[in-house]
């Protein structure tokens, strides 16, 4: 648990921004984490917890302590006559992850492939992607209480999941850091491969029998062809939220905008495309300096070498003012402004 001062985290946030932490460490365990956050080097405020970096955009440095999650390990720990039960350690990465699912014929995760991030941000943000969200497949995690110093168990309901969004985003802010995470996957797979361009990419690809390792493949086909890969352009994959407006305020839109791209939901709200949006007020491939909005999809922002922070946030402002302004919708951030 060594304890670094003046840390550089350029590497260890997607969007690839400079900003040092006053103390940096990390942690393999609850132990660990305990040990660090009763420290001297815990100072002023609450530590910041940092998993795959990619749902962060830093604005400022951090003047206190950031620890990095390296909770790591994947074990099979329950089994019925449907599901097997898999508990995975918040600082796995994701995608390797639902690869891991896939490798062992465990279904329910592939169609959120290629998701950037750790395990331990996907109950946070109720992380989704192509008609599926961690939600329908997640059965309970533990998390750490910060003040508590206690270990304490979430299932589904608990978690309050919503719209990426749960309760550690809401009511328990800043206040656990989610340990592990077991989910419940079907030995036999149920298809889903109706939403986006699925179907069509498994055509392209000649798929003639459906399998999970295909709708796997056919999703990261997609979304390498359409989102930039944070390796070679900094990004935090979608920066906004899809908003949800009631049914009369689509209807007026969809009247004064035929090309309008929404989805009616259970509760009669309608989930309007962010990435259309703002593609029609004109900012799909703008770019001020180094920070832009990508030319091949306008729902995420990018670092084209050396923008700060503060830059991106300035211009995700100006994008929410002009499609306030155009259609009387506010967008709401998907990334976590430090």
């Amino acid at each position: 648990m060594a304890i670094q001062e003046n840390y550089p985290l350029r590497k260890y946030n997607t969007f690839s921004i400079d900003a040092f932490a006053r103390f940096f460490s990390s942690f393999g365990s609850a132990d660990e984490l305990a040990g660090l956050i009763t420290s001297g080097y815990n100072v002023n405020r609450q530590p910041l917890i940092l998993g795959g970096g990619s749902n962060i955009l830093f604005t400022r440095n951090y003047d206190g302590l950031v620890i990095k999650n390296d909770i790591k390990g994947i074990e099979r720990v329950a089994e019925d006559a449907m599901h097997v039960y898999i508990k995975a350690g918040a600082g796995e990465n994701w995608h390797q992850f639902v690869l891991h699912c896939i490798d062992h014929g465990l279904a329910g995760v592939e169609n959120l492939s290629l998701i950037p991030g750790n395990l331990g941000a996907g109950p946070m943000q109720n992380i989704g992607a192509y008609g599926v969200e961690l939600k329908d497949v997640f059965h309970e995690l533990e998390a750490f209480h910060l003040d508590d110093k206690q270990i304490v168990t979430f299932n589904r309901t608990g978690c309050d999941f919503g719209y990426r969004e749960s309760i550690f985003k809401r009511k328990h802010n800043g206040k656990f850091v989610i340990l592990n995470v077991t989910f419940k996957l079907a030995k036999t797979p149920v298809f889903n491969t109706s939403y986006g361009a699925i179907e069509q990419e498994l055509d392209r690809m000649g798929i003639s029998a459906l399998s999970i390792r295909s709708i796997s493949q056919a999703v990261i086909n997609i979304r390498q062809s359409k989102l930039p890969d944070p390796a070679e352009i900094g990004n935090a994959g979608s920066f906004f939220k899809n908003p949800e407006v009631p049914a009369l305020l689509y209807h007026e839109l969809k009247h004064r905008f035929s090309g309008l791209i929404g989805y009616v939901l259970e509760n009669q709200q309608y989930k309007l495309a962010a990435g259309w949006l703002i593609e029609q007020c004109g900012w799909k491939g703008y770019r001020i300096g180094d920070a832009g909005c990508h030319a091949r999809q306008a729902l995420v922002l990018v670092n084209y070498g050396n923008a700060r922070g503060q830059e991106i946030y300035d211009l995700s402002e100006r994008i929410v003012e002009s499609v306030e302004n155009t259609f009387g919708v506010v967008l709401e951030r998907e990334v976590n402004v430090i």
